[in-house]
């Protein structure tokens, strides 16, 4: 009989250092899309913060507190992580696990965005996309969310299945900005 383990989808990929710069798969945790139903934002919105005291993030905007984080994830949806719904957001919104569905990893180094500046056409210098700010774009040729978790440190998200292809092509990234220094 075959033994079945479960496995994080960068395993046996990261963690990664180049130079000054590290690559790293985020921690295991609960994901979950929240898409408000019609006339239900506020109210999603208010059930939201009596539940997990986050917000409903403004579009390109993130929020987090004791564990939980609410990234935009695009028109009318949000991304809850690190804790479990409560089954009041579901009287509100259609809430959709996304647990297994992605591959979450975190770049850390003070030439973060100068890595992504080689795969996104987003500026994501500091100065322009501050600790709490989050996009959805192409990186390189893969659908990904992106937000600053703070001055050196970005996490990335891609579907699943692009895990080895996104830890590739940010090494060889990295790769280029460690030689140029």
């Amino acid at each position: 009989m075959v033994e079945l383990s479960a496995k994080t989808p960068c395993a046996g990929l990261l963690p990664l250092e180049v130079g000054a710069l590290s690559l790293t798969e985020a921690p295991d945790e609960e994901r979950t899309t929240l898409a408000p139903y019609a006339g239900q934002a506020g109210a999603l919105s208010a059930a939201l913060e009596a539940a997990h005291g986050l917000r409903w993030p403004a579009p390109n905007r993130s929020h987090a507190k004791a564990g939980a984080r609410i990234v935009w994830f695009g028109r009318e949806m949000a991304l809850l992580s690190g804790v479990r719904p409560d089954p009041v957001l579901a009287d509100h919104a259609a809430l959709t696990d996304q647990s297994d569905g992605w591959a979450v990893v975190r770049l850390e180094g003070a030439q973060g965005d100068a890595v992504l500046a080689r795969l996104c056409p987003v500026d994501l210098r500091p100065a322009v996309f501050k600790h709490g700010h989050t996009v959805r774009c192409e990186l390189k040729h893969m659908a990904a969310s992106i937000t600053r978790l703070g001055p050196k440190t970005l996490q990335i998200m891609v579907f699943r299945s692009m895990a080895e292809t996104l830890v590739d092509d940010l090494k060889t990234a990295m790769e280029a900005v460690a030689a140029r220094g």
